[in-house]
């Protein structure tokens, strides 16, 4: 697959930019107006602001390790993530729009978790959803877009998969 055409690559970093401005933006109120560890009712039932932070990984996975190589390990971890997302959006090897584009996302979400990881060696979390009984870990805005990006590429892998190769019988 050729590399992506100019306007592509704009957008998808526009894409990616435009996920780590709005989970730093973010993450700064609530660091700047919210006291660690308060609570505040948003939509009654549903949607809360939570202010914590995960020294871990998704769902507080490792946040009590207490390893101090917790922390450089994701940092590295992260990083390559990043490298390896970038190069197959660079390269034109994310696959079709909804690759690229869930690629883009999850390379912005990465960005954002992993600036918080250099800073303060843990991620700021303050989205707190639940639904009756449903009650989701504490996430943010990098969160949100790794979720939705991955959705996207499994989208793209399911839509690809139910469809045959136009090659004929043979030809690899």
């Amino acid at each position: 697959m050729p590399a992506p055409h100019r306007t592509s690559a704009f957008w998808l970093g526009a894409l990616s930019l435009g996920v780590l401005v709005a989970d730093r933006l973010s993450k700064y109120l609530v660091e700047r107006y919210t006291p660690l560890g308060s609570y505040q009712i948003l939509v009654p039932g549903v949607l809360n602001l939570t202010h914590t932070t995960n020294s871990g990984v998704a769902f507080g996975f490792l946040a009590d390790s207490g390893s101090p190589w917790t922390a450089p390990l994701l940092v590295f971890f992260s990083a390559a993530v990043i490298g390896f997302l970038a190069w197959l959006l660079g390269s034109g090897k994310a696959g079709g729009f909804l690759g690229q584009a869930g690629m883009a996302l999850i390379l912005g979400g990465a960005c954002g978790n992993v600036f918080d990881r250099l800073l303060r060696h843990s991620v700021t979390d303050f989205i707190d959803f639940h639904l009756g009984h449903f009650h989701w870990y504490t996430f943010n805005v990098a969160d949100s877009a790794i979720v939705v990006g991955a959705a996207l590429v499994v989208l793209e892998l399911l839509r690809d998969w139910s469809h045959p190769s136009e090659e004929p019988d043979g030809a690899h």
